[in-house]
């Protein structure tokens, strides 16, 4: 299985107390939400912040990477993808949590579209939930024919989340939001959103200030 690698940020304070690991959009790099982390190192001055490279090359732009291939011709291909690139993200975070020393519960995920995907599918699967998901501009994904109990008792871990939209986003349109906010609250799970209205498909500085403060917020009452 191919180690993933990438950008990463130590902690402002000197000493790592949290882990905040970053998941970027499809034909991106992890260099796409490591400002991100530059940005919210004042809210966030004990939190080391990661960045990987998703572990394919993008089948659509080639200088990019994929955490799994998008033709949009098959309907199951995003419940495939989730679960064929979740165990190389899993490696990930358990060996940056034991490089770090750091506890499971001191992890938190923040994805951008296709990484919000995955930082849903895994972070709802971890033995130990992680301390927040943040979700920006991304969808929770489910399988085609859905049998909620057999969905339910694969969901491990209930971590608060936050899930933030572009009420102009074209690629993955804001219902996306809605529908996760939804099966979330199916499955138990305590859901936070904002829309960033006349936002398309990225990250405004009102979402950036909401998805910051959030974390601080959840790590604060970890403590």
């Amino acid at each position: 299985m191919a180690e993933l690698d990438g950008p990463r940020l130590e902690p402002r304070s000197g000493r790592a107390r949290q882990l905040v690991v970053f998941l970027h959009g499809y034909g991106a790099d992890g260099n796409d939400l490591i400002d991100l982390g530059r940005a919210w190192q004042s809210l966030l001055p004990d939190a080391a912040f990661a960045s990987p490279h998703a572990p394919r090359p993008c089948g659509q732009a080639p200088m990019g990477r994929e955490w799994f291939p998008l033709t949009f011709r098959n309907s199951e291909e995003r419940w495939t993808g989730v679960n064929q690139a979740a165990p190389v993200l899993e490696s990930f975070l358990d060996s940056e949590l034991r490089r770090r020393e750091l506890p499971p519960s001191a992890l938190a995920l923040v994805g951008f579209s296709q990484g919000t995907m995955m930082s849903l599918h895994v972070g709802l699967r971890r033995a130990v939930a992680p301390a927040a998901i943040v979700g920006y501009s991304g969808m929770l994904v489910l399988p085609e024919n859905i049998d909620l109990k057999s969905f339910a008792e694969e969901i491990r871990s209930r971590p608060p989340v936050l899930l933030i939209h572009g009420d102009a986003d074209q690629l993955i349109p804001v219902q996306a939001l809605f529908h996760a906010a939804q099966g979330l609250a199916a499955l138990g799970i305590p859901a936070q959103w904002h829309i960033s209205s006349g936002i398309g498909h990225g990250i405004d500085q009102e979402g950036l200030r909401q998805g910051g403060e959030f974390l601080a917020k959840c790590f604060a009452a970890g403590k």
